[in-house]
């Protein structure tokens, strides 16, 4: 990460280099793709909850449970992406609550929403290569779901506990920022430690399972005789595609921050800081998955797409009619048997 979370510059970093540039690059960077992201990210991430609270009424499948979870992990995520921002222009001046809380709930969304991203590509396995079994047990998997989402809320909330514990506010040429600073007897060991868990459960086990998820997923619909097939295949390669070149390239940049942490490998100041304003942007561009989210899994089925359209319909009729017949009323209602299997992906 940036200085705003999980970046403690070891001793030589801060006491032998200049990171006023690194600052200044964060300044002019940081700020506008934060916004971009919050306002993108969560105009997106909200019209997937207001559907499933207006439209929807209940959650009749999984994924409808799976998704509802995912657009309230991107949507608590981006809401933390303002402070972030602020911090980057003119320091931390929130306190030192808001430091650990801050940074607590960042890190809880982002393990949360990769983790419910590896839920759902499991759950496509058991519906597509299991399709028997699952229609069959349908009403126990929804059940299911649900304590599945819990674990994954749980095991978020451990993994974002270092950050209420070591999340402070730190001067730097007399600005405040919120760091993560560990005491020096745990020295830079529990810093690997954290960033060999972000990237082991954050990124490569999560990889791991939707590689084969989704490759079984597409074995099997090489052997089905579907029109459908082929858009059903576009679909898994680009979410597959997104994630790999969103999250990829920042978790190399934490693989070497772990590295540089471990080992002191780089000691060119220079180096250093242009290290760190790469690592900067592809933070971002990381990020970025959070507004992608409701248009790789949400949008793109049928029945969503659906229900976007009548959420239109519906502002449209509100600013021009005072009726009392709702559209809404007239709409029919898209069962599960209305989602093809291969847009139900």
């Amino acid at each position: 990460m940036a200085a705003t979370t999980d970046e403690d510059y070891s001793d030589y970093e801060d006491l032998m280099c200049d990171r006023a540039p690194v600052r200044a690059f964060r300044r002019w960077c940081e700020p506008p793709l934060f916004w971009i992201i919050t306002l993108v990210g969560g105009a997106g991430n909200l019209a997937v909850v207001w559907i499933y609270l207006n439209f929807r009424r209940r959650l009749k499948t999984m994924s409808d449970v799976y998704l509802l979870n995912l657009a309230i992990a991107d949507l608590l995520f981006v809401v933390t992406l303002p402070l972030w921002a602020a911090e980057a222009s003119h320091g931390w001046n929130f306190g030192l609550v808001l430091c650990k809380l801050n940074s607590a709930l960042y890190k809880v969304n982002l393990f949360s929403s990769t983790l419910l991203l590896t839920c759902i590509s499991a759950d496509r396995y058991v519906v597509i290569v299991e399709a028997t079994k699952a229609q069959n047990s349908r009403l126990e998997r929804r059940r299911r779901s649900w304590l599945v989402c819990v674990g994954v809320w749980l095991l978020a909330l451990l993994l974002a506990t270092p950050e209420l514990l070591f999340s402070t506010t730190v001067d730097v040429d007399s600005q405040p920022y919120c760091r993560m600073v560990f005491p020096a007897h745990l020295g830079n060991f529990t810093k690997v430690l954290l960033l060999s868990l972000q990237v082991s459960i954050g990124f490569l086990l999560p990889f791991i399972i939707m590689s084969f998820c989704y490759s079984v997923i597409v074995a099997k619909l090489l052997n089905t005789r579907s029109f459908q097939k082929h858009k059903a295949m576009r679909v898994i390669l680009v979410v597959v595609v997104v994630f790999v070149l969103s999250q990829l390239p920042y978790n190399g940049v934490l693989v070497v921050q772990a590295t540089q942490a471990s080992t002191m490998s780089l000691k060119d100041c220079e180096q250093i800081n242009c290290f760190d304003m790469v690592g900067q942007v592809l933070k971002s561009l990381a990020y970025m998955h959070a507004c992608l989210n409701p248009f790789l899994y949400a949008f793109v089925g049928v029945r969503f797409r659906h229900d976007v359209l009548q959420l239109l319909h519906w502002r449209c009729w509100r600013c021009q009619t005072s009726s009392n017949k709702s559209p809404l009323s007239s709409t029919r209602v898209m069962s599960d048997s209305d989602t093809s299997q291969a847009l139900s992906l």
